[in-house]
């Protein structure tokens, strides 16, 4: 009898060679999912599909393991003269047997687990939003936080009970926390139910938590508020999120920062931005003004005919650099105020200036009429 030609092993999954071994898991996912025995309806649709899930698992358990990979990659199916550990150069589990891989794989497939609770688990992470005032962003501040969160239990030290007399190996599993199941052709393992994966049962329970192993408390934090930083920064605080189950690391904390609008600044970037009304008199004849800062006011010098929204810079007396010890401006954005009432005086001076200065034909340059007839000629 001729010997069964095998499927390339990266076709069987739909990927290719240069796949990583976050694509070789996604792509097994796919193909199992579609061709797992249990959803199929009629024989033969099962019979097929059984053989195409035996195919995919064997791909995956193959180029899953980098060193089988390698030798898959050299020498093909036959895995070269070391093969894969196995009869046929198929070893029935990289990682530890057949239902072992599909046991993970299909964790959220059946609805299963594995370890469970007795598996140490890290803690979540927490955000917390503070707001900021602009000067507070602007120049840093100490923060004092009050941060809720789940706390390992110190009278039972995590474990729910009240001595460890109280603790017993759970019935349902022997104390595994698993319970194996056939699934079809192959076994794997399931989180008890009785336990919930811990293995064990408690009798008495802790009276500070209830046997729930954490407490709600509210913990106190001073945080450093860097100068210079902006709405929608955060701040990561590590391992001041909520403790960790059975031993595992406690989660990292987070804050959000969002900083109010002022009334008189804005931010850009590192730069500050005013607005500062001028009156039209000194914008066209320069003098100096005071313009307010967030260190006070100070004085600046309008130039001789300057225009509306003209913006001047004051050197030095923006926002901090979060990257370096560079400082922003302050950016002083002229807005010209033109008065809405005259008196007989200014209005005879004001006629007098524009009968002066032929304001009606432009004489300095095209007139607005000679440049709109222009247009069309």
């Amino acid at each position: 009898m001729a010997p069964v030609t095998k499927r390339d092993y990266y076709e069987v999954l739909g990927i290719g060679r240069d796949a990583s071994e976050d694509d070789i898991k996604k792509a097994f996912r796919k193909v199992a999912r579609q061709y797992h025995p249990d959803l199929q309806t009629g024989t033969q649709d099962k019979k097929k599909a059984e053989e195409k899930f035996k195919e995919a698992g064997e791909a995956y358990e193959v180029l899953s393991s980098a060193e089988h990979r390698k030798r898959y990659d050299m020498f093909g199916h036959s895995g070269g003269p070391q093969g894969f550990g196995g009869p046929e150069g198929f070893s029935g589990g990289a990682g530890g047997g057949f239902g072992d891989i599909f046991g993970d794989i299909f964790e959220d497939f059946f609805g299963g687990g594995r370890g469970g609770r007795t598996r140490p688990e890290q803690g979540n992470d927490l955000q917390y939003n503070l707001e900021l005032t602009f000067e507070e962003a602007v120049y840093g501040k100490e923060a004092k936080l009050k941060i809720p969160r789940w706390e390992v239990c110190e009278p039972c030290k995590g474990t729910g009970a009240k001595s460890s007399t109280s603790v017993k190996p759970c019935t349902g599993c022997g104390g595994t926390g698993q319970i194996r199941l056939q699934q079809g052709f192959f076994t794997i393992n399931r989180t008890c139910g009785q336990c919930q994966g811990a293995g064990q049962t408690i009798a008495d329970p802790c009276t500070t938590c209830r046997g729930q192993r954490r407490v709600y408390k509210e913990r106190n934090l001073s945080v450093t508020i860097p100068a210079g930083i902006e709405t929608g920064m955060r701040l990561r605080l590590s391992h001041e999120g909520e403790h960790g189950m059975n031993g595992g690391p406690p989660g990292d904390l987070y804050v959000a920062v969002a900083v109010k609008a002022h009334p008189v600044f804005t931010r850009k970037g590192n730069d500050i931005l005013v607005d500062l009304p001028v009156h039209f008199v000194i914008a066209t004849l320069g003098g100096k003004v005071e313009v307010p800062t967030l260190k006070g006011k100070t004085s600046v010098k309008i130039p001789e005919g300057t225009q509306h929204d003209r913006t001047l810079r004051l050197k030095g007396i923006g926002a901090p650099s979060l990257k370096g010890n560079h400082t922003g401006d302050q950016l002083v954005r002229v807005k010209i105020q033109i008065p809405t009432k005259l008196s007989t005086r200014q209005r005879d001076l004001l006629e007098a200036f524009s009968k002066d200065s032929d304001l009606a034909g432009e004489t300095e340059g095209e007139g607005i009429f000679d440049k709109v007839k222009n247009m069309f000629d």
